[in-house]
């Protein structure tokens, strides 16, 4: 096997049993079932908001921490806290212990970050693609399984919703045990990146070219590997690196478009996922239909296709009508989510968060592959880190604002209202910006042929003082 297919391979396994928490889809009936005293309304205002705030606080740390011990010590640290994290949800019932839970939570989900980055520091650009690809599909088949494990186990009353926890245990058990497996980074994109002055001072020109891609293809000697220049920690050139891609990256009009984008509609999808049990838990508060479960399973799947459907669909049509097509995902959004805050059965509830899901799904994924193609090299993980970031912090203000005691205290109803009209302002700034483009296209338009019709054009003269020829007709 290629070397850079078995490291593909052995981070999908640790992505899929990281993603097989067959719990979380029927989180909120257990932690509002009778294994503890907590009512849904306490779960809404003093613990899922602490995990929002703690994700946004350590976001960038872990960002820049995950380069600086080089991507493997991150990802054996959330597996670790995936243990402490379950452990705790099975065995303590206080509510000081659930917000315990979300601290570290927020933690393990900012950790993901090392998954994500680990790969391209690891194998080289040619491979990008593929291994992109492999990576994703583990994720996504890990939370398609978790949703239909769980439907079948409580559908069938094979489990509670309490006994799902135990499964989730064993699997983030497993990821901890195979991420030992993962061989160590001994570079990374900026504190440990090498310097290309001193390769061309320390190696043969003929290894300066591309020296990771050969090694990694499995095609070069040992001999060769050792001449290679060590990698030294520098935090300076980490900074310099870093504000490079920045300000490359952000001097282009489609990545600030789509990026923009990206992050607003990235915090209203996350803030939907975190708050729609208890909305569901609203709508059908007898229990009767528990299809939590199924839900997550069939947006994944139809997530999955529509992601793949976005492959093959021609980018320079997103990049020419980009404004208006962002204006109309953004409305349709905006028109499912609002129709939720008041809708009384839960089968239409279900229907209009997969439908919501399966759009956002498939426009980030336009979003992101318009976007990386204006990136420099190696310069992707750092702009999903910021884009991240962005909807985490915007995530954080809808969550002070709608939820926290300073904000409007919403039930789940009036907070879906409030996210459908989020979506729908989100709608109407595209859509400005979209007429204001449109307006600015057709006046240009219109100035050029004024510009370019001169009285020499008008003769048949030539601008630069040559003769005329007298064979050619005047227009």
């Amino acid at each position: 096997m290629q070397p850079w297919l078995r490291i593909s391979l052995l981070l999908c396994v640790f992505g899929f049993f990281r993603e097989l928490r067959v719990s979380e889809p029927f989180v909120t009936e257990f932690l509002s079932g009778e294994w503890r005293d907590i009512e849904p309304e306490q779960l809404n205002r003093d613990v899922y908001p602490i995990g929002t705030y703690s994700q946004v606080a350590l976001l960038v740390f872990v960002f820049l921490l995950t380069d600086v011990l080089r991507y493997k010590s991150i990802i054996v640290f959330s597996a670790c806290l995936g243990i402490v994290i379950w452990s705790l949800l099975l065995w303590t019932e206080t509510l000081a212990a659930l917000q315990v839970v979300q601290v570290l939570y927020g933690a393990y989900m900012a950790s993901e970050v090392a998954y994500y980055t680990y790969i391209y520091a690891k194998i080289s650009r040619e491979k990008y693609q593929q291994v992109t690809g492999n990576t994703r599909a583990a994720i996504l088949l890990g939370r398609f399984l978790s949703g239909v494990i769980s439907q079948v186990l409580v559908s069938t009353g094979a489990m509670n919703v309490r006994d799902l926890n135990y499964i989730t245990l064993g699997t983030q058990a497993f990821s901890l045990l195979w991420s030992f497996l993962l061989p160590p980074v001994k570079t990374s994109v900026y504190f440990y990146a090498r310097d290309d002055t001193e390769k061309l001072a320390t190696t043969p020109a003929s290894i300066t070219a591309e020296p990771t891609k050969e090694i990694e293809s499995g095609t070069i000697t040992t001999k060769t590997a050792v001449n290679q220049p060590k990698p030294r920690f520098s935090a300076s050139r980490a900074v310099r690196l870093l504000w490079t891609h920045l300000i490359a990256a952000y001097r282009q009009l489609p990545v600030v478009q789509w990026s923009l984008w990206w992050a607003l509609a990235m915090a209203g999808f996350i803030q939907v996922q975190v708050y729609v049990q208890l909305l569901w838990h609203e709508i059908d508060q007898q229990q009767g239909t528990l299809f939590n479960g199924g839900a997550e399973a069939l947006l994944t799947l139809l997530g999955a296709i529509s992601a793949l459907a976005a492959g093959y669909i021609a980018n320079r049509i997103f990049e020419q009508w980009a404004l208006w097509i962002l204006t109309i995902c953004s409305g349709l959004q905006g028109g499912l989510i609002f129709y939720s805050g008041f809708a009384t059965n839960i089968w239409v509830a279900y229907v209009l968060y997969i439908l919501f899901g399966t759009l956002y799904l498939f426009m980030v994924t336009m979003a992101s592959a318009i976007v990386a193609k204006y990136l420099e090299e190696d310069s992707f993980g750092l702009i999903f880190g910021i884009n991240t970031f962005v909807a985490i912090g915007v995530q954080a203000l809808l969550t002070l604002a709608t939820i926290s005691e300073r904000g409007l205290m919403l039930d789940p109803r009036d907070q879906f209202k409030v996210y459908g009209g989020y979506f729908l302002v989100l709608s109407i700034i595209y859509l400005i910006a979209a007429v204001v483009a449109s307006v600015a296209r057709l006046m240009q338009r219109r100035s050029e042929p004024t510009a370019t019709l001169t009285p020499e054009s008008r003769t048949g003269a030539p601008t630069d003082g040559s003769p005329t020829d007298v064979n050619r007709p005047l227009p």
